[in-house]
């Protein structure tokens, strides 16, 4: 009796991942596919292209590459004058930044990608808030971080909980490897850490020995009230990483980032940008549109624009939604961050509001460890006013449907 050969099993491109590429989690960082009409999104911290400055930025580029084309076109090293530039803008904050505490990357993203890569093994200690931005906090789970979570208030990152954290750390014998903390205009929560906060974590930074990651991608955008020294502005001994970005004060299609911190850390970071440096031609082109006042004049109008917005959402928010609803008040930035009353759930919500054509960000979407659904994240800076208040109204039209087919 003759028996037929079993066919080889197909082979498949997936089959040759590493086995950490093949774990690599779905990305949470912008707007899911659609399918079907496209909501009024609020989810998303998207820039207002009503603002990018299109007419300056080409006549910057014409201007970089007439003066200077062999250093703008060629082969070469980024923008020296930029550089200066971000020196200069951290000197008027209370920075004294020499060119080699400083490096550029393609969007503030990437350094918080290198971080891990740079001072993670498996099972080491990372401390991020509780909420975070994940789309850096899941690179630090790929190179398997062991998260540790500190809740934040309406004033950020709860530090007493922080220290009791470390201490009991310590008390282990376990040093984390760097604590993730955005101090000014939180994502998602848009809250702002007070002077007196910002100095306890620097100073619980240097006591532990433990590196500060200060993600600043909003700290520009300050509509309201005084501006408080960053956490580098304090840092006297040399644990904080400030991480900056154009992205919100230019345009997000420039991706161009920068880093702020020890050489010898920054060395590290470098020899892991497998690409080499930023090339010189954006650089340049950012550069000479920076040079002339352009990018200060052009903050001061973001920054009316978004005052404007965040307060047309607020008065929606305040007039539409359960008196029950909590929201936080930003004082800059992108994000509302709204808690939701116990009979509501952020992510029964999501489908409701999608109904209605409108779509925001459940909180269970800024936790690793399954919180959140009693919160929303609302973003103000992409849509216009009138797109905001319909937004708003019918998410505030689905609370309502929630709430009455739960009783």
């Amino acid at each position: 009796m003759s028996t037929q050969p079993q066919e080889a099993p197909a082979k498949r491109l997936d089959d040759l991942y590493a086995k950490r590429a093949q774990a690599v989690a779905a990305q949470l960082t912008g707007p899911a596919p659609q399918s079907g009409a496209t909501p009024l999104s609020l989810a998303f911290g998207l820039a207002d292209p009503a603002l990018f400055p299109t007419q300056e930025l080409s006549e910057a580029t014409a201007e970089a590459v007439a003066e200077r084309p062999d250093a703008v076109l060629n082969y070469g090293p980024p923008s020296a004058e930029l550089i200066e530039q971000i020196a200069t803008r951290l000197g008027r904050q209370g920075i004294a930044a020499e060119a080699n505490q400083l490096l550029l990357s393609y969007g503030s993203s990437q350094i918080l990608a290198l971080l891990p890569e740079v001072l993670v093994d498996p099972g080491d200690v990372v401390i991020i808030e509780g909420p975070s931005f994940l789309g850096a906090v899941r690179r630090f789970e790929q190179v398997g971080a062991r998260l540790i979570t500190i809740p934040t208030d309406a004033q950020g990152m709860d530090v007493d909980a922080l220290e009791d954290s470390l201490a009991s750390l310590a008390r282990e014998g376990i040093r984390p490897k760097f604590i993730y903390a955005i101090p000014t205009f939180h994502n998602p929560t848009g809250v702002t850490m007070p002077l007196e906060r910002r100095k306890r974590l620097v100073a619980l930074g240097a006591e532990y020995g433990v590196l500060i990651v200060e993600d600043d991608a909003y700290g520009d955008l300050r509509f309201v009230g005084e501006t408080l020294p960053s956490l580098a502005a304090l840092d006297t001994e040399g644990w904080v990483l400030r991480v900056g970005t154009y992205s919100k004060i230019l345009a997000p299609g420039v991706r161009l980032g920068w880093a702020y911190g020890q050489p010898k850390l920054l060395q590290r970071l470098s020899m892991f940008k497998l690409e080499g440096a930023n090339g010189p031609f954006l650089t340049h082109v950012i550069a000479r549109y920076s040079a002339d006042g352009r990018l200060e004049a052009h903050i001061e109008e973001l920054r009316a624009l978004y005052r404007y917005k965040c307060q047309v959402m607020l008065d929606t928010i305040a007039r539409e939604f359960p008196s029950d609803v909590t929201t936080l008040t930003p004082e800059g930035g992108f994000f509302i961050w709204s808690k939701l009353p116990a009979d509501l759930s952020a992510n029964a919500l999501v489908p409701l509001a999608a109904k209605r054509g409108v779509a925001f960000l459940p909180g269970t979407r800024c936790y690793t460890n399954g919180q959140g659904d009693d919160a929303i994240r609302l973003a103000f800076s992409y849509q216009n006013a009138e797109n905001i208040v319909e937004g708003i109204t019918r998410i505030g039209d689905a609370m309502r449907e929630l709430r009455a087919t739960d009783h």
